[in-house]
């Protein structure tokens, strides 16, 4: 595929899309510890991840159509990027043993509670596997934009990107 067609067929970018533009962390960068993952391929005039990073770990430039790119030697997986991305494009993701984690954005009511049983999804929504709620987040800062922390096997770590909304009925 080109780039941008899956996201131009499906509506999102495929895997292999976003491993080309290099803004995913390998599994074993991963092994761990935290790291950013930015899951934008679409070149509009945007960066408040790049602003709203106090490390300077990110980096849009001019002009501001250009993708991110992330500098992970200054990254410090804060997290301040998740809530700010309009686009919900943000993760940061970790491995450790057989289990995974991911912290990713949520704007949908009811948010699910610490420790309910949750079906992971994919860039397409489609459910991947079962997941654990692991902490919520959701200071005044980040705008009703909360910040979700969900465990599940490591198998699934780089095609999960969040949880069904359908979660209360797991």
């Amino acid at each position: 595929m080109s780039n941008n067609e899956a996201l131009k067929t499906t509506g999102a970018p495929s895997l292999e899309e976003l491993l080309a533009v290099g803004q995913l962390a390998s599994e074993e960068e991963m092994e761990g510890r935290g790291c950013l993952c930015i899951e934008c391929i679409e070149e509009i005039p945007c960066n408040p991840c790049q602003t709203s990073c106090p490390q300077g770990a990110i980096t849009v430039g001019f002009p501001i159509t250009n993708l991110p790119v992330i500098d992970r030697s200054k990254c410090t997986v804060c997290g301040l990027c998740i809530p700010a991305c309009p686009g919900q494009a943000i993760t940061i993701k970790s491995v450790k043993n057989d289990k995974a984690r991911i912290r990713f954005p949520w704007e949908y009511l009811p948010f699910p509670s610490v420790g309910d049983s949750v079906r992971m999804v994919d860039r397409l929504g489609q459910e991947l596997c079962d997941g654990r709620i692991v902490s919520i987040t959701n200071p005044e800062r980040n705008n009703k934009t909360a910040v979700i922390t969900a465990e599940f096997p490591r198998k699934f770590v780089q095609d999960a990107i969040s949880i069904a909304r359908s979660h209360t009925d797991v």
